[in-house]
């Protein structure tokens, strides 16, 4: 399970959501293994006075946070970041520099999913990648 919130100044980044939504799902399929079918993103399109961050960024800055199972390796979450770093730059032209990532990882007994707390949850993928 991961569920992914993604700010951005919103003249940048309503232009560009599907596109980045599939880039993100793409990375988090290839790094987590996840089935294709489970893309659960959510987007904070930014008004300009709502929207504060260092002068060293642009107005293309876009926070993406990623909250997750716990339960994958260290190896599994820096590939994901790269992923994320390398694609969302290649394919959307975002720089490295306007573009901050976030994993927060939970037990998943902590999560309620289709009526049950998530470690009663019957998943069709594995989550120790």
């Amino acid at each position: 399970m991961a569920q992914i919130k993604i700010y951005g100044m919103k003249e940048r980044l309503n232009p560009i959501k599907e596109k980045l939504s599939d880039v993100i799902h793409a990375s988090v399929v290839d790094a987590f293994q996840l089935p294709p079918d489970k893309k659960f993103h959510r987007f904070f399109p930014m008004n300009k006075e709502d929207y504060l961050f260092a002068k060293d960024r642009t107005d293309a800055y876009t926070i993406i946070e990623v909250s997750m199972f716990e339960g994958r390796t260290v190896e599994a979450k820096k590939y994901l970041i790269r992923l994320l770093f390398q694609r969302i730059t290649h394919e959307l032209g975002i720089s490295k520099q306007d573009l901050e990532i976030t994993l927060f990882e939970t037990p998943k007994h902590n999560w309620g999913i289709r009526g049950v707390p998530g470690d009663e949850l019957e998943l069709n993928y594995k989550v120790d990648v």
